[in-house]
């Protein structure tokens, strides 16, 4: 079934937009180089530096990305809309905790999956605004698109770094049951086996039938080029800060230029909140997220490892990630059918 394809224009997109991109891409191609140097030099930094790295960049640097999100969003739709926006996300962030007071490993396999959805539907909205869609003409392309990419994030570091991501996901179980038990090595190794078969099958599939649909077209190549960039960063860099410094490096960095491009477009748009109503909004959105974070704390049985505290602190801040992300997704953009999060006109 064809949908509506986004052709590139240069002349929609500015100087700051295009500078941007260039930045997102010339940051990972850098720590690719320099991870890909230091493996063959034997000088993979530490697991505990690895643990700092991810720390800095997921909370210092992707943080506040993420309510700005919303921020920049809800200030366009005034208080009717924002009001039902966010009882729904409360009710989501509520309903994501108890799953994962109830069933920890089920709750983390939907963690898993709301992190593809992130990083592959934010990045195809990336794609649309910033570099043009033509060569995905079918509603099938788009979603094996964004299960493409988002795969990268997820599926790659699974595939080339196992034993340290399996670890970490033990970690994040441990919060809530500390005798909670792993598949055992059997089992891993051939999940490794499907999940890689099938994400290698998918890539050859999106990247085939973007070719068949329109030949070497611009966006088609740059595709290209953006998601063997992502394959390989993820496959060479490891994944404690592979995954720490993609979202501010990558996915961060898009959405902001995605963001500017869209307000270029529409001519900055009729904002639907007073700028200090709107501030207000932000502060209250910056205050309930540390309320879900200490609220988290209280009620997870097992918060710091039982005092390790670098993996307690990588573990309980990936689990609070996960549980605001899935409603940032389904809330802040599926179900948001006028505008979302990842609106582009």
């Amino acid at each position: 079934m064809a949908t509506r394809t986004f052709e590139f224009d240069a002349r929609e997109i500015g100087s700051i937009e295009t500078a941007i991109l260039r930045a997102s891409r010339g940051s990972l191609l850098v720590l690719l180089v320099v991870f890909a140097a230091a493996t063959m030099l034997g000088r993979i930094p530490s697991l505990e530096t690895q643990m700092i790295l991810y720390l800095v960049g997921m909370v210092a640097l992707n943080l506040p990305h993420g309510g700005y999100e919303h921020f920049t969003n809800l200030r366009q739709r005034g208080l009717p809309v924002g009001g039902r926006y966010v009882a729904a996300y409360v009710l989501f962030v509520a309903g994501f905790i108890a799953l994962f007071l109830i069933a920890p490993l089920f709750a983390l396999v939907l963690a898993f999956a709301t992190a593809v959805a992130k990083g592959g539907h934010g990045g195809l909205r990336v794609l649309d605004a910033l570099v043009g869609t033509e060569h995905l003409e079918y509603r099938s392309q788009r979603a094996l698109a964004a299960l493409v990419r988002g795969g990268a994030v997820m599926i790659v570091p699974f595939v080339f770094w196992t034993d340290t991501y399996v670890g970490f996901t033990g970690y994040m179980l441990a919060l809530f049951d500390a005798g909670a038990a792993l598949p055992d090595a059997a089992t891993i190794e051939l999940s490794r086996t499907v999940f890689g078969g099938l994400f290698a099958v998918g890539l050859l599939a999106h990247l085939g039938g973007g070719y068949l649909t329109g030949g070497p077209t611009r966006s088609w190549l740059l595709d290209v080029f953006e998601t063997s960039l992502l394959i390989a960063y993820f496959a060479v860099v490891p994944v404690v800060v592979a995954i720490g410094l993609y979202f501010p490096l990558w996915y961060s960095l898009r959405q902001s230029a995605r963001s500017l491009a869209v307000e270029r477009r529409t001519d900055g748009g009729d904002d639907g909140l007073p700028v200090g109503i709107a501030w207000a909004v932000l502060v209250v959105g910056a205050l309930a997220t540390a309320v879900v974070a200490a609220t988290l704390w209280v009620v997870v049985p097992n918060p710091m490892l039982g005092g390790a505290l670098l993996p307690g602190l990588v573990a309980f801040y990936t689990i609070f990630v996960c549980i605001i992300a899935l409603p940032h997704v389904v809330v802040g953009e599926w179900l948001d059918v006028d505008r979302g999060i990842w609106y582009v006109p």
